[in-house]
């Protein structure tokens, strides 16, 4: 299985800011995160020096200065592998490895939901990337096994919510369970690998509009695996376009493009990309929902914004020349703005980014910095430095 490190075959093209005024310099914007995660750990220690490693950054709340924290003890804490992935990406192998074992319980539970695989792709993957510790692949097969309980192959998805089956009618699925796939396709059982794909072909199916925009929410028959409805829980409404569920689906299809090679996920990560592309304002951020009547004085989305820059680098070396081009000049725009004083924390606060909306509908974490923000911004900018360096080599 090729990983994402794969070749730019034949693009003939370098990398750059075709088009704009100024440059992204990523070394730059590396080392800006890097003093940041040196200031949230500066944060996090008590009067004794101590960091307590079974709380993890969450957010910080808008005009605050100190990080929200939660327990990773306790399994609806979606987020918990996140900031352990920033540490692992940052370099920081010893505080990364204290952060992720506090999460090893997780793969040899019940499942709780479909979050397991955001959990452990940030914190165990990320750490198996780095170190190819046996253990650490020890833990991501079980977890993948775990996560592939929620497999209900009548529907053909997995279970997102266990607990709202009762409050949606039946078998929910969410768009960001896409993101989750990668587990399943980690784990090199074929059997996870035909429920990764089956899952993807399912969601492809019934989640999208004609338009190739997402909704949230798609709805099944448990037991005949009829689809049902489909809706939003973090939306706007029900017909519009909540901005995050469609950066989950652009990075979720370009990565199952990446473990299957399969041309019909390519074309289709194209589709959403460009249903996305199309509806973005000029500096390439998106509102929290496409469709808020309140655009254009609506709140942004940097979390959205730097999961599609991420997935558009992978996505860039998987395509004909001109539309790699066309993409990446389009992640790194993306890229340039987030990291423009607009958006950046900064002085303001030890997170990477301002700007984020989690659960606009339930008014929580409303243009906050939060962690999957910043792990995607620094994603995305360890993705094109790689690629630019690959591109100097040539």
């Amino acid at each position: 299985m090729k990983s994402f490190s794969v070749c730019l075959s034949a693009l003939g093209f370098c990398l750059g800011l075709v088009g704009h005024a100024q440059q992204l310099d990523v070394d730059v914007q590396l080392d800006y995160c890097h003093r940041q995660v040196q200031r949230s750990l500066v944060q996090l220690r008590d009067a004794a020096g101590k960091i307590d490693y079974t709380v993890t950054p969450r957010c910080v709340e808008a005009g605050e200065e100190h990080w929200t924290l939660r327990s990773v003890k306790t399994p609806e804490e979606w987020c918990a592998g996140f900031f352990p992935g920033i540490l692992w990406m940052d370099g920081d192998s010893a505080e990364a490895r204290r952060y992720t074992q506090e999460l090893e319980y997780l793969a040899y539970r019940p499942v709780y939901d479909h979050d397991l695989g955001f959990i452990m792709i940030g914190s165990y993957l990320k750490g198996w990337e780095v170190t190819h510790d046996a253990h650490y692949k020890e833990v991501l097969l079980a977890a993948a096994d775990s996560l592939a309980t929620l497999f209900n192959p009548r529907v053909g998805t997995l279970l997102s919510w266990p607990r709202n089956v009762q409050m949606f009618g039946g078998h929910n699925t969410i768009m960001d369970n896409m993101m989750n796939l990668e587990l399943l396709f980690f784990s090199g059982k074929k059997e996870n690998y035909d429920i990764a794909v089956s899952h993807a072909d399912t969601t492809m199916r019934y989640h999208f509009r004609p338009d190739y925009t997402s909704n949230h929410v798609a709805v099944y028959d448990p037991q005949t695996g009829r689809h049902l409805y489909n809706c939003t829980h973090q939306g706007f409404g029900d017909n519009t376009l909540w901005s995050r569920g469609q950066a989950w689906a652009i990075y979720g299809y370009t990565m199952v493009y990446r473990y299957t090679r399969e041309r019909r996920f390519l074309d289709f990560a194209q589709k959403v990309t460009e249903a996305y592309l199309s509806r973005l304002p000029e500096d390439g951020i998106p509102w929290w929902d496409m469709g808020d009547p309140m655009i254009p004085h609506s709140f942004r989305d940097a979390s959205a914004g730097a999961v599609v820059a991420s997935a558009l680098v992978e996505l860039s070396q998987y395509v004909d020349a001109a539309t790699s081009h066309r993409y990446l000049n389009e992640a790194e725009a993306m890229l340039l703005t987030l990291s423009s004083p607009a958006y950046q924390s900064r002085e303001k606060n030890p997170a990477f980014l301002l700007h984020s909306v989690g659960n606009m509908p339930a008014g929580t974490e409303v243009d906050a910095s939060i962690i999957y923000a910043d792990y995607y911004y620094l994603e995305a900018l360890l993705r094109l430095k790689e690629l630019q360096h690959k591109t100097t080599k040539r």
